[in-house]
């Protein structure tokens, strides 16, 4: 259930700080948040956030449950504060817009990028986030499974949209199917890569993983979580034999964009990273021990075939710099995991100010043809003291 408080108060169009760039300020349209599920086998929960109408000009806020994927307490409740209307009715005035799907990293609530999601709405977009079914445990023992389960997620979702735009769907009149782009942060940045059409290499992540050894690289323990079920990963995807050369693609044709942020990239390695030709824009930390940046938003820049391509980097941040903050989020910070809702470095609400105005950007250049939008992405329009920027076809 999403819980909601409104104010009798004039929205207020700003970003999370006042000296936030352009497009990391709130757009012009109310946000409305809902939640459904795809009926299958296991049941795939979805949140869905889109331009609402708000007929009495409130600004709304909302407490989003949190699905917690880890042991806890069985008392435990965990929630997301956001600015969005629960249930609202949609605004169908510029419809049908956009969509996008949203995917959260590896055991992380899809809740947690309510910020992301909201601003995206507020500039006419429909973002679809599904609950991948994965807990963590110290093991990351289901980290394997949800690499091949992932990119089938995303195809159930496309399938799911494809049947609620049909005449008295949900989404009839509301969401433009052939107008996508899949966006994630972590193992959603993998599974981004995935949607556009990355493939699996395992000889050049084997290679990989070994130079990695030779070097006491310490991100090698990244290696043995995958390597060591490779035969089980090709059961588990439906393949009769491991494939010699590259891993079938798990993509959609309709997909026209795509934003990995800390996105593991190492499975593919270079030629299948090449696989991709759509627009990326890469985002990532530099000293993400999560998912390092030479292991993932590094080679996703350098290798994918796209002719439009552009690489964030947040010099000096750390993986959790895309979650939501700890007045946001505060369970993460009372059971001690301060780490998951903070950076070392980086002031939280300037990095949000930022991933928020680069990725609405590029999602308005490239999915709505937006030539303002696309202008302020050219490399002369960009400089952000910690930012270090490269980009290819702005």
């Amino acid at each position: 259930m999403l819980i909601m408080a409104t104010q009798a108060q004039a929205n207020s169009n700003t970003g999370f700080r006042p000296d936030a760039p352009t497009y990391a300020i709130r757009g012009a349209f109310s946000v409305g948040a809902m939640e459904s599920s795809i009926e299958r086998t296991s049941p795939l929960d979805l949140t869905i956030w889109y331009p609402a109408l708000n007929p009495n000009d409130t600004e709304a806020s909302i407490l989003y449950p949190y699905e917690i994927k880890m042991d806890a307490a069985p008392e435990a409740v965990a929630t997301v504060s956001g600015k969005a209307s629960a249930n609202a009715d949609f605004n169908l005035e510029a419809a049908p817009y956009p969509l996008i799907i949203l995917s959260p990293g590896f055991s992380i609530g899809r809740s947690n990028y309510a910020y992301l999601a909201e601003h995206l709405a507020s500039y006419g977009f429909v973002v679809l986030a599904p609950e991948h079914q994965e807990r963590f445990d110290p093991e990351m023992s289901e980290f394997w499974q949800a690499a091949i389960k992932r990119p089938m997620d995303i195809l159930d979702v496309l399938a799911y949209v494809d049947l609620e735009v049909q005449e008295e769907g949900i989404f009839e009149s509301l969401v433009d199917a052939e107008t996508v782009a899949v966006i994630g942060h972590s193992y959603g940045g993998y599974t981004a890569l995935t949607a556009a059409g990355a493939r699996f290499d395992m000889t050049a992540f084997q290679s990989h993983c070994d130079a990695a050894a030779k070097a006491n690289d310490p991100n090698v323990w990244l290696c043995g979580l995958l390597l060591e079920n490779i035969e089980d990963m090709a059961e588990l995807a439906g393949l009769s034999a491991l494939p010699e050369d590259l891993w079938p693609a798990w993509a959609d044709s309709r997909i026209d964009a795509i934003i990995p942020m800390a996105g593991d990239a190492y499975l593919f390695g270079q030629s299948g990273l090449a696989e991709i030709d759509i627009p990326v824009m890469a985002i990532g930390g530099t000293l993400d021990t999560g998912t390092p940046f030479s292991w993932g938003t590094q080679p996703t820049f350098d290798h994918v075939s796209s002719t439009v391509k552009a690489k964030v980097a947040f010099e000096n941040a750390e993986h959790m710099i895309f979650s939501s903050t700890c007045e946001a989020l505060p369970w993460y910070s009372e059971i001690g995991f301060y780490s998951f809702c903070s950076d070392p470095v980086w002031d939280m609400d300037r990095a949000h100010d930022l991933i928020l105005h680069f990725s609405t950007a590029f999602l308005l250049a490239e999915l709505k043809d937006d030539e303002v939008a696309a202008s302020s992405l050219a490399p002369e329009s960009v400089s952000f003291p910690g930012i270090a920027y490269e980009v290819q076809g702005f």
